[in-house]
């Protein structure tokens, strides 16, 4: 089951966040207070962010967090796949294949594209995102932060 987080969901939202950014799907790690900035954002509004609990037997199993921006390129709003994180022993069982087709049929007509980034060492999560219908973009991605 997919569900919009909610407030008494702080707790389970940074403890699995923690897990997630000390895990190999992560490049490096984000200092702990983003995480809180991040819950409270969610919490705040829906204009920017989105997150949700993916549970099983009413047991959370792990996360997803959505962002959304408009592109001229995809000709209205992209839903960014920030973050999802599955519980170990949860993997494997269709928890990922089912956020997706709940952001699909949950989505707006104003969303055009669904856009997510991925290491390329993470080859079982590339290949799902593959039969998922998702297209490798040729992008070099670059950043420039600011304090």
């Amino acid at each position: 089951m997919i569900r919009a987080m909610q407030e008494g969901d702080r707790e389970l939202f940074l403890e699995l966040t923690a897990e997630f950014y000390q895990s190999d799907a992560v490049l490096h790690p984000v200092p702990e207070e983003f995480h809180s900035r991040t819950f409270a954002e969610m919490m705040s509004s829906d204009r920017y962010l989105n997150g949700y609990i993916l549970e099983q037997e009413n047991q959370a199993a792990g996360y997803g967090i959505t962002a959304k921006t408009f592109s001229q390129e995809a000709g209205g709003i992209v839903v960014w796949i920030d973050e999802i994180y599955i519980l170990p022993p949860y993997r494997s069982k269709g928890l990922a294949r089912e956020f997706f087709q709940y952001l699909e049929s949950h989505r707006h007509p104003g969303i055009k594209r669904i856009r997510l980034e991925v290491e390329e060492e993470n080859v079982q999560a590339i290949s799902l995102y593959k039969r998922l219908g998702f297209n490798e973009l040729e992008y070099i991605q670059m950043i420039k932060d600011f304090d």
